[in-house]
């Protein structure tokens, strides 16, 4: 089986690799945060170059090229194999964008897409609730109309950014009396509203990665609602199924596997390099074996683009529980590669890549939770996927007798 791509994306693939030539020292730097302007620098450079938002219409601030699956395949390999900042992607790009192409009308395209994409606008999910989180649909944030305005009651949690973003897509409850999927409505607004307050939640990678937000009373344009009324069920169906796809990417999977390479070589135990001893080669080839299943199912999801009759719904709904809890496994490897120093943490002279792989190593251990936990996403494959039997419900009557 020849899987090239062919004469004309080799060509293509040069003209990436001459712009990361030509290009990569304007990228960001570590240390360079959110609101930084070389962030916002390199995301014009990007977005000119057709390297981000590369299918966005010019009309809404993107480079306005027509999709090419085997293109964009090509700038994840060259950028990753060079280790070329991607850009901004954030919440509002790689979740929110898509749907408001999507779902939005002209009005809400015009005003908030080109500022999303060029990191002018930082936006923040307004989804789960202390009870509300797996069973998303149990929300009670309520929003009533008032006139011209929604009015806003409630509470979020596990909210990232919110306490960095200036804009938030916001799930409420707009029919109290509608069964619970029908009732919702999915709202955008500024976080500087009067109203809204926001409290950090450090985590245990000691940053303030999550928030819980409180709305009194937040008065909201009634304008400001993508799809209709009651409908929000179907918008937030949407923006998770690109908010799942963009937790676990093949090709990150694939960067940080080689930078765990990179350290086997460099570490020693008794003379001798780590990618020489037997034990932590045996878990490094496990590893790769999975990356590069992971690889292969992301090019059948590539394929079913092109070729429409194809069949991969099993193939798009493990792709969060897969690629998170490799990532964490691989983490975790960097971490044992580094023997004592990968206890290393904070201010440490010692520890290497920034901390980074001890951060990462918790911070996706919060993404197996985040965006639907590792035990929904079986459910959900077994069911929806393999048609295996629903989970059977405990009856309110089961419950009190389990409870006393």
């Amino acid at each position: 089986m020849d899987l090239a791509y062919g004469a004309d994306y080799d060509a293509f693939r040069e003209e990436v690799k001459a712009f990361i030539r030509d290009h990569k020292h304007r990228q960001p730097q570590p240390g360079d945060g959110l609101r930084s302007q070389a962030l916002k620098d390199w995301q014009s450079v990007l977005i000119e170059h057709g390297y981000h938002s590369r299918t966005v219409p010019r009309d809404y601030g993107g480079y306005g090229a027509e999709p090419d699956i085997i293109k964009s395949r090509i700038i994840s390999e060259e950028f990753g194999a060079e280790r070329v900042h991607r850009g901004f992607n954030g919440q509002g790009v790689t979740m929110l964008t898509p749907v408001l192409l999507e779902m939005g009308t002209e009005e809400q395209k015009q005003a908030f897409v080109s500022p999303t994409i060029n990191a002018e606008i930082i936006w923040c999910q307004g989804y789960s609730e202390p009870g509300a989180g797996s069973d998303l649909a149990s929300l009670t944030t309520k929003a009533e109309l008032d006139g011209d305005e929604w009015v806003i009651n409630g509470q979020k949690i596990w909210t990232s950014t919110a306490h960095h973003a200036d804009w938030m897509f916001c799930l409420v409850r707009t029919e109290p009396d509608a069964p619970k999927h029908l009732g919702i409505s999915f709202l955008l607004f500024r976080m500087d509203t009067p109203g809204i307050e926001i409290r950090p939640l450090v985590d245990m990678t000691g940053d303030a990665n999550f928030n819980e937000v409180f709305f009194t009373d937040v008065r909201v344009p009634k304008n400001q609602i993508i799809g209709e009324r009651g409908q929000g069920w179907q918008v937030a169906n949407a923006v998770l199924g690109h908010e799942r796809g963009s937790l676990a990417t093949p090709d990150a999977a694939t960067n940080r596997l080689n930078g765990v390479k990179r350290l086997m070589r460099e570490e020693s135990i008794s003379g001798q390099p780590i990618i020489d001893n037997p034990v932590f080669r045996d878990r490094l080839m496990r590893l790769e074996g999975r990356v590069l299943a992971m690889q292969y199912n992301d090019m059948r999801l590539l394929s079913a683009k092109i070729n429409k009759n194809q069949d991969v719904r099993l193939a798009k709904i493990i792709v969060k529980l897969i690629g998170t809890e490799l990532r964490h496994e691989i983490e975790c490897l960097g971490i044992d590669v580094m023997g004592e120093i990968g206890l290393s943490y904070g201010d440490n002279p010692h520890v290497k890549g920034l901390g980074s792989w001890q951060y990462q190593y918790m911070f996706y251990l919060g993404l197996i939770i985040g965006g639907g936990t590792s035990q929904i996403q079986k459910n959900i494959i077994s069911e929806r996927g393999l048609g295996m039997p629903k989970e059977p419900k405990i009856s309110a009557a089961e419950k009190a007798v389990k409870g006393a």
